[in-house]
């Protein structure tokens, strides 16, 4: 077992090589920290506190009304459109007590991507804010969606910021939506004020039985929903819970920053708490004073984040105000984690900053670099969680690599999807054997650490050289100037793509096209070093902070479509 899976002689004690598993579904979590932990606080959002009793109630209220009075039935769908917020909670388990599947829907989706995640899902049902209401509306008559559940984030303010908040929303939206509780719109307040009937129980089989949704970004073509059953969501959190062996259930505080409609904030930030028994300490959005002083009054120790926001707080000019000591241990996904970044912010905050690595359809999380107790390894994405077995293969015959050479990462688990939503064709492409092909780019060293060089859809080509992104990212992030890089290959004529690089400078800054490439060059293969630079304030990216490098590309390509145009 060792020979193939090397990584486990690196383990430390505390973490075995294999996990038992329940046979429950996901929301048996919450009865079970319900039950433990009934008056501790699950979760503090904005200055108000809620406890596991009182979340559990609410849980068994919405999931009562949507039985009882929506006639949701075992395998209904129903959307949830909401940022981290108490009521995306209670939504979340109260759709899997219900007996639903949950489709997370991202808040700032167009009208356009809605109705087609809404047709694609099938959905019956959907609940959102008060200021996305128009929005749903829009769309209803196109989809199957019967029914529209409003909240706002007011509903759960303390006093006397629940009074405040509707004329800073008005200010900030230039909207104010009254919704009534009638016919198909039901507001959630209404909801919660009523008696939970008794609930129909239904059997579950957790290695069948769906229990989310998760649509993919989409980088080519159109979404797909990623189906991820309650098998893949309980095993992916207990592989969490046992990376965090000093963690200690009914004692942490998790900072709740990443989004829930994204895969990663739900597993490992929602759902790992709810199974630890924490407090989660939401924010609807990330904004780095906002977070700086939440951490400093609210004592967090486990902070689950992306790059980009780790960056937003340690470039913010009054971080040295705040007591960022509370925490403990961060896993950083969604994207490369610069090691300037990883090492200023643990000395900012003693704790521990390590990335890990995952995708929608896993769950998400595959690999991690160990918190504790083993050195890091710079620059890797770790090694497999436990009962994840992964392999390197050949992109082009598909045979197995030899340590060290670059191919693509593929990974079986008990994590692993079961399939795209109503794709099987797209199914067959990615799973071979119960084996998901991610489509990455990577390699294992003799240890048995991964490293991660690019996705196979990102390499460059560049005068039939290959040139990977992230290399050349990592150069870029070692410069004292650069808050944020990304680089690609777009068009050209002659070595069929060359290589840009698009940088935000930090504050101040005054670094040239010219002096970047005369840095770039010292450590980079002339064939790698970028050839052009732009300069630009921001970087279009994901909900999670991930760099839309494709969205680039495709900004060039039109470019040079109007250009050829306009000399045709």
């Amino acid at each position: 077992m060792l020979e193939s899976k090397p990584w486990l002689e690196l383990y430390p004690k505390e973490i075995p090589a294999t996990l038992e598993y329940s046979s429950e579904p996901v929301q048996e979590y919450l009865a079970d920290a319900a039950r433990k932990f009934p008056e501790k606080i699950a979760i503090h959002f904005m200055g108000k506190d809620m406890t596991y009793k009182h979340l559990y109630e609410d849980v068994l209220r919405f999931a009562s009304y949507l039985q009882g009075n929506m006639g949701i039935k075992k395998d209904d769908r129903i959307a949830i459109m909401l940022p981290n917020t108490p009521q995306a909670v209670i939504s979340y388990f109260g759709i899997l007590m219900a007996g639903g599947i949950v489709v997370q829907t991202n808040p700032l989706y167009t009208e356009r991507e809605l109705e087609y995640q809404m047709k694609d899902s099938g959905a019956k049902a959907i609940i959102t804010l008060d200021i996305l209401y128009p929005r749903v509306s829009k769309v209803m008559p196109q989809t199957d969606l019967q029914h529209i559940i409003v909240t706002a984030i007011k509903d759960h303010l303390p006093f006397p910021k629940n009074l405040v908040y509707p004329y800073i929303q008005k200010k900030q939206y230039g909207i104010v939506v009254n919704v009534k509780h009638e016919g198909s719109s039901h507001l959630l307040t209404e909801i919660l004020k009523e008696s939970p009937k008794k609930l129909t129980k239904y059997k579950f089989n957790p290695d069948e039985d769906i229990a989310l949704l998760q649509y993919t970004g989409g980088t080519t073509g159109s979404p797909k929903g990623v189906m991820l059953t309650h098998k893949n969501l309980l095993s992916n959190t207990l592989m969490s819970e046992a990376w965090l062996y000093k963690a200690k259930p009914g004692e942490e505080s998790m900072l709740g920053i990443v989004p829930f409609f994204h895969v990663y904030g739900m597993t490992v930030c929602m759902i790992l708490s709810i199974k630890m028994a924490c407090k989660m300490i939401l924010l609807p959005k990330f904004d780095a004073l906002t977070t700086l002083k939440t951490i400093h009054k609210q004592r967090p120790t486990l902070f689950p984040g992306a790059p980009t926001i780790y960056i937003g707080l340690l470039n913010h000019p009054d971080l040295k105000k705040y007591d960022l000591s509370s925490i403990e241990a961060c896993i950083s996904g969604s994207a490369a984690l610069p090691l300037e970044v990883q090492e200023k912010f643990e000395e900012v905050t003693g704790g521990k900053l390590v990335e890990g690595y995952g995708l929608s359809e896993a769950s998400p999380v595959t690999h991690s670099n160990f918190l504790w107790d083993v050195e890091r390894v710079k620059g890797s994405i770790g090694v497999p969680y436990p009962d994840t077995d992964v392999k390197i293969v050949s992109i082009e015959t598909g045979e197995e690599m030899p340590v060290g050479e670059i191919g693509e990462i593929i990974i079986k688990g008990p994590q692993i999807m079961k399939g795209y939503w109503n794709r099987p064709e797209e199914t067959k492409e990615v799973l071979h054997d119960g084996w998901l092909y991610t489509g990455d780019l990577g390699y294992m060293n003799e240890q048995g650490y991964f490293y991660v060089v690019d996705r196979k859809k990102d390499m460059i080509i560049a005068g039939g050289y290959n040139i990977y992104p992230r290399e050349i990212e990592e150069v870029l992030y070692e410069h004292p100037d650069v808050l944020e890089a990304v680089a690609a290959g777009i068009p050209d004529p002659y070595r069929g793509e060359t290589v840009k690089a698009y940088i935000v400078l930090k504050e101040g800054s005054t670094v040239t096209g010219d002096e970047m490439n005369q840095y770039a060059r010292k450590y980079l293969a002339a064939y790698k070093a970028p050839r052009l630079y732009e300069f630009r304030d921001e970087l279009p990216k994901t909900a999670v902070g991930k760099i839309l490098r494709r969205m680039l590309v495709e900004e060039e390509k039109r470019k040079i479509e109007e250009e050829d145009q306009k000399h045709a």
